[in-house]
């Protein structure tokens, strides 16, 4: 079914003229078969078979490229459900059935086939955050089903997804400002698994090598005289040692999706329960010396074996459609989150081969998020000129709580790491029992854009705003504030798509990105002043090919991105340098020969500081941005063998700096993973054995420097699974 509703009055118009026609002619033709017949002497009279394609309900998703892998649509915030054909933006939607395929266990997994996107871990911990066009990404700025702030965010386990959609570029018009203020390259909204038409009852065992095994059931049934009432249950654990000497970690999920799919009105709600715990976790390296250390062997772990954290998110949701005139529909959603976290942190910090040292940190943290959001889509025409207008209201309340207690340093090894009791805390702030308020956060927005049809929809002109007000409160670890930030601005956007041909369109849009200010410090002549919003400034044009069986996809772009620090001259602290990225995108996706199936693509971004304090690191390139990534996964179901399908994939990315100076950089790399899987029926149930081995090599490789320090790529790890349908 079609993802977009363009042209719906019309479309409706037409189908309600040519049922009724279809049915009379089908009853005259009946009329007359039955007098002919009775001039025979016979009265039976022929079976009548009406058919009318049912229109696509708004909260279907969209259908996929062969392969089932990529959709060839998504949701576009506060814009709704559109084919990418019709968007003047990028977007690459991976589905449930690549995680399967692919044993994808979180986020990060999924996010490895895109040829624009990074992982890295968080600063100390565990926590995935991703680089899209060579901008950081917090996992605090995922959405999910549109609603920032009710996302886990550390880590994201896959079995309830249905849909990971990868927005590149600047995006707060699309989605409004993430709690974090990251994503200025681009966000990532998650889409929930709901009841199929085909009543589904799977049953997977999984494991890896190194000794993880897993369990994941999915149920999905439908209900009622029209099965208007849908389920789907999604539960699954796993635990063990990972392929990283001595790394345990353990963690489960429950899923529960509920939906009513009226004539009408359709209402979904959906509750899910997540918790994970890592024990001696490999983490992050701190460099501080004047040199990139030696990559420690693949699998070696180098942090202490306290090291844990213990992760805990529960999270609801519930959202209401009403189509209350032909075309025109009403939507609100609401979602709540709670995170609970609590751990023992120690990620070494490297001087020398001979200085290397290490220090406790104990941190309890908890959050309580809640958003919503509101507003109304139609389609209408004016004469010759069509519109699809979208007008929508969004907030996202965000409070966190935290405390810490730190040990002083002691000294270790990246090679040859000696086990120390836990140290004692020489350092605290807070109640480690109770932590209290840090901060608080209060995103509100209102947003208005109509996409304006010329030509027969064959020209798409996108015009809109949004207005965005942001509120951050700070506090210590004693409950005093110590920051307000409370500041507005609207964001525009404008979008062009040309549709020369039925599979190929151009797109050109202007569109910013927007996050908070910073607050000038005490040693500037303006201390304490807070700055406005930054806003981050994308012009990009493309061409996109949809061939429904693969697509394509071809981007050019540039983002500016302010940066502030305090002038050297006048000594006031203001936005006087930016960071510059230019870049070109290509990627491909689907099955172009029958039986092969890609999802390939390359990057390239030049990325340039300017305007830096005194000019020092003018024309140098930003902290963890890579030049080149290139990804290549392929897949080709043997001919001879039926149902075997042979996998692999090619990951390449860039040298990338660690220093502001460009004196400290890593080595590229590239990473090769391959795979197999074989489907067919065994007393008669649909069953598929699975493989897959990462990091075929067992290379050895520090994989990021997002954010000043070390990510080391993960060892090689075989995995497997065996699914059975019931």
């Amino acid at each position: 079914m079609s993802v977009c509703n363009r042209g719906v009055v019309r479309g409706v118009a037409r189908r309600r003229r040519i049922l009724p026609v279809s049915v009379a002619g089908a009853v005259l033709s009946t009329i007359a078969g039955h007098a002919a017949a009775q001039a025979e002497g016979t009265v039976a009279l022929p079976t009548i078979t009406v058919k009318d394609k049912a229109p696509s309900l708004p909260g279907d998703y969209a259908p996929t490229f062969a392969g089932g892998q990529v959709a060839r649509g998504a949701e576009y915030g506060v814009l709704g459900k559109q084919t990418n054909l019709d968007m003047p933006f990028t977007v690459t939607s991976y589905t449930s059935r690549l995680i399967e395929q692919q044993q994808a266990r979180t986020l990060a997994d999924v996010i490895a086939n895109d040829p624009a996107v990074r992982s890295a871990f968080g600063f100390g911990n565990f926590s995935q955050e991703f680089v899209v066009r060579g901008f950081p990404l917090e996992g605090d700025d995922i959405s999910l089903n549109g609603l920032y702030g009710i996302v886990p965010r550390q880590l994201v386990m896959t079995e309830a997804l249905e849909r990971v959609d990868v927005f590149r570029g600047a995006n707060s018009f699309v989605g409004g400002v993430p709690p974090s203020s990251s994503g200025v390259g681009g966000g990532i909204d998650l889409r929930l698994k709901r009841a199929d038409d085909k009543p589904l009852t799977r049953i997977t065992l999984d494991g890896t090598a190194s000794g993880e095994v897993g369990t994941h059931v999915d149920v999905g049934r439908r209900f009622g005289d029209r099965d208007q009432f849908g389920i789907r249950v999604n539960s699954a654990a796993h635990g063990g040692e990972t392929s990283i000497d001595g790394e345990h970690r353990r963690d489960a999920i429950t899923s529960v999706s509920l939906d009513y799919r009226g004539e009408k009105l359709r209402v979904y709600g959906d509750f899910v329960y997540q918790r994970e715990k890592i024990t001696d976790g490999r983490s992050v390296v701190y460099v501080r010396g004047n040199a990139i250390p030696a990559v420690p062997s693949a699998t070696y772990n180098y942090t202490q074996a306290w090291n844990y954290s213990t992760l805990e998110d529960t999270l609801a949701m519930v959202r209401a459609e009403y189509d209350f005139l032909p075309g025109w529909t009403a939507y609100a959603s609401a979602g709540v989150h709670h995170d609970s976290e609590r751990g023992q942190y120690e990620s070494p910090t490297y001087v020398s081969p001979t200085e290397t040292s290490g220090y406790r940190l104990g941190v309890p943290y908890k959050a309580d998020g809640l958003a919503g959001e509101a507003g109304v889509r139609g389609a209408f025409a004016t004469g010759p000129v069509t519109h699809r207008l979208s007008a929508g209201v969004s907030i996202s309340h965000l409070n966190t709580y935290s405390a810490y207690d730190m040990s002083g340093t002691f000294p270790t090894s990246l090679y040859d790491t000696v086990q120390v009791p836990q140290p004692a805390a020489l350092f605290s702030g807070g109640n480690l029992n109770d932590p209290g308020l840090t901060s608080t956060t209060l995103m509100r927005s209102a947003a208005i854009a109509d996409t304006l049809g010329f030509l027969n929809d064959r020209v798409l002109f996108t015009l809109g705003a949004r207005y965005q007000k942001l509120h951050v409160a700070d506090y210590d670890y004693t409950g005093a504030s110590t920051s307000v930030y409370d500041q507005s601005a609207t964001t525009p956007v404008f979008g062009l798509v040309v549709k020369p041909w039925r599979s190929v369109s151009f797109y050109l849009n202007r569109t910013e990105a927007l996050s908070q200010g910073g607050q000038a410090p005490s040693t500037a002549r303006n201390a304490n002043q807070m700055l406005a919003p930054y806003r981050a400034r994308q012009v990009e044009a493309g061409v996109k090919y949809d061939a429904e069986r693969y697509g394509a996809s071809l981007a050019v772009y540039q983002i500016n991105q302010p940066s502030a620090y305090v002038d050297p001259a006048t000594e006031i602290y203001g936005t006087n340098g930016d960071q510059r990225h230019r870049g070109v995108e290509v990627s491909m996706f689907g099955e172009p020969i029958k039986g092969v199936r890609l999802i390939a693509g390359g990057t390239l971004i030049d990325a340039t500081l300017r305007g830096t304090a005194g000019g020092a690191d003018d024309g140098n390139r930003p902290i963890g941005v890579p030049r080149y990534m290139f990804t290549f996964t392929g897949e080709w179901d043997v001919p001879a063998l039926t149902g075997f399908t042979l996998m692999g994939r090619a990951t390449y990315t860039s040298k990338q700096y660690l220093d502001v100076a460009n004196q400290l950089s890593i080595a590229p790399w590239t990473r090769i993973d391959i795979g197999a899987r074989y489907r067919r029926k065994v007393f008669g149930h649909e069953t598929e054995l699975r493989a897959m081995v990462l990091n075929v090599a067992n290379h050895a490789y520090w994989s990021s420097t997002l954010g000043g320090y070390l990510t080391q790529g993960a060892p090689r790890t075989a995995m497997f699974s065996l699914s059975t349908d019931f």
